[in-house]
């Protein structure tokens, strides 16, 4: 594991040929791994497994997810904004403007996999869903898709996005709907100022947040430090909250919003980030909490 992601493995070999290299060193590392415990797998980590022993190291290893095929999406364009888009039930869904139509493709598939019932990344899970009327605040939108799924139900959408590129394809996806959508291009962590802020500093005391999404590419836990009123003083408030990033988040973040007075549950399943480095036993990650505060 350690030889095939190293920094000077990654400048010298092609790519692909060392997305190989690094699936295989993850493959024998998991079964070696499991197959020396002293007792048997749970069977979540079992239907994992199986996965693995027939089919190719993924992200979302189960079979389920298999029926999503990037060629079989449609990618249009629009000529008039110079982007292209897909259609999402029936609403467009813009990509950045040099993303080519393969590369929009295989996104949009990431995408469908992700909120699939099935994947442990799905948002909404039975009785946790986005209800009529919510103000929902995106955290990490980049394309919107979970907030135009929902886009009918919602009273309010807030879509805090830094990257430039995608807030140029969000204001056009969002356009039927702009009366009620604000795209805000800022980080959201743990500081306030010009390019970062707080929930807490965003929002003014009275400001009514039903249903926080945040899926911050790791710094979840700066956003968290950053929410501490919110989550503290907000009634009636669900939350999701991304934990595959760091092998520790999901037992953190259970305690911190505990701790807050929310209920939480997990995702079902596993994620298994093969790509990152810091990857270690036990290997797989939950991919999402769920939390509710009455």
């Amino acid at each position: 594991m350690r030889i095939v992601t190293s920094k000077f493995l990654r400048a010298v070999v092609p790519k692909f040929i060392h997305k190989v290299l690094l699936k295989r060193a993850v493959r024998s590392s998991i079964f070696t791994y499991y197959s020396n415990l002293p007792t048997p797998p749970d069977s979540e980590i079992e239907t994992v497994l199986d996965y693995l022993r027939k089919k190719a190291v993924t992200n979302f290893p189960y079979y389920a997810l298999d029926k999503y095929i990037p060629t079989d999406i449609k990618v249009f364009s629009d000529k008039e904004k110079g982007l292209k888009y897909v259609l999402l039930d029936g609403k467009r869904l813009y990509f950045k403007k040099k993303w080519n139509k393969l590369r929009i493709k295989k996104a949009f598939n990431g995408l469908l996999k992700e909120q699939d019932p099935v994947c442990p990344h799905c948002y909404e899970n039975g009785d946790f869903k986005i209800d009529q009327g919510d103000v929902l605040v995106d955290v990490g939108a980049a394309e919107g898709n979970f907030a135009l799924s929902v886009i009918e139900k919602v009273s309010k959408v807030i879509l805090f996005e830094s990257d430039e590129r995608w807030v140029e394809a969000l204001n056009a996806t969002f356009e039927p709907w702009k009366e009620k959508v604000t795209i805000i291009r800022k980080f959201v962590g743990d500081i306030t100022n010009e390019g970062f802020t707080t929930l807490d500093d965003f929002f003014a005391e009275n400001e009514k947040v039903s249903f926080l999404k945040i899926d911050v590419e790791g710094a979840e836990m700066q956003l968290i430090k950053g929410a501490k009123r919110i989550l503290q003083n907000t009634n009636h408030l669900k939350l999701a909250i991304c934990t595959y990033h760091k092998q520790e988040d999901e037992k953190l973040f259970t305690e911190i919003l505990r701790n807050h007075g929310f209920e939480t549950s997990h995702s079902d399943g596993y994620i298994l980030m093969y790509h990152d480095p810091r990857l270690q036993p036990p290997y797989f990650r939950r991919g999402l909490i769920r939390a509710v505060k009455h």
